[in-house]
């Protein structure tokens, strides 16, 4: 192991409330620049939304900035110019988690499946992730939900399929943990609630639920973050010093256990300041503007 490493760490645990914010901004450049697993990639841009078009030069822009940090990407559609990000991606040599997008509208989730099967087969997806939250929000039935993943199964065999959703629809729904060749898990203590100070022993029990609802299939953490601005949720408080903590915890538990985890997300996505309140906007590592936050 290199002297930097030992350094980074050697971090793993440590309570970051006492550092200022000048030591926190130069440990999370060590941690940042040491590499994650993975992030979500945010295409959108300001006054773009889910359901526009987005093009490939966003893509590439945005792809390079964080081509140095990351090895995977995952990407959350495959419609609307979404269907670029893989093979983009892989022209940077990053590795793919492909998300096929399913909700109430029956057409688009036929154009989502047959888009997802036709990118695995042209060599851009590592994993495909049919469906995000779909329980969660009661857009598909269990029934409807577990034919598309057969479906997608049945044409790219050789690619691991999975679901993804809270940790916790792993535990209550074991039909579509079955059906699942990988457990991509969101686990967010932010949003049940939980102050910063514990938000890393509360993930951990979420990886290890959603592991123990796996019965020994691979769990891969497909969304962990903490938003730098917004209202306070119960407990949990977004802020600048939050934020960074988060961040360095996730990825120093991760490279200390050899857990996968795409942290969530890599700019803020202006357009979710309605769907999830003011917190919603800010969630990125990079601002809006494709500026580095910390």
């Amino acid at each position: 192991m290199s002297v930097r490493k030992e350094k980074i760490m050697a971090l793993a645990g440590e309570n970051f409330a006492n550092k200022t914010d000048k030591e926190l901004q130069l440990l999370f450049s060590d941690v940042l620049n040491n590499g994650m697993h993975g992030i979500g990639f945010s295409p959108y841009l300001e006054n773009q939304k889910p359901g526009e078009q987005i093009t490939e030069d966003q893509i590439r822009r945005r792809m390079e900035i964080i081509k140095p940090y990351t090895k995977w990407i995952r990407s959350f559609s495959c419609t609307d110019g979404n269907e670029h990000i893989p093979r983009i991606a892989h022209e940077y040599g990053i590795k793919t988690l492909v998300g096929a997008w399913l909700g109430t509208d029956e057409k688009i989730n036929e154009q989502e499946i047959q888009n997802v099967i036709k990118i695995a087969k042209a060599g851009h997806a590592d994993i495909v992730a049919v469906g995000n939250e779909v329980m969660y929000r009661g857009d598909l039935t269990e029934i409807e939900l577990i034919n598309f993943i057969k479906r997608v199964k049945k044409e790219i065999p050789n690619i691991p399929v999975g679901y993804v959703d809270a940790y916790y629809e792993f535990e209550k729904r074991p039909n579509i943990t079955e059906v699942c060749d990988v457990i991509l898990a969101n686990c967010y203590p932010f949003w049940e609630g939980c102050h910063i100070d514990y938000s890393l022993v509360y993930m951990k029990d979420m990886y290890h639920r959603a592991k123990k609802a796996g019965n020994g299939k691979k769990v891969i953490i497909s969304e962990a973050g903490w938003p730098s601005k917004g209202q306070t949720f119960h407990g949990a408080q977004p802020s600048h010093e939050n934020a960074i903590s988060y961040f360095m915890n996730t990825q120093l538990w991760s490279k200390e256990e050899d857990i996968d985890i795409f942290y969530f997300s890599s700019f803020d996505e202006p357009w979710k300041i309605g769907a999830e309140g003011d917190v919603g906007a800010y969630w990125g590592l990079w601002d809006k503007n494709e500026k580095l936050k910390y």
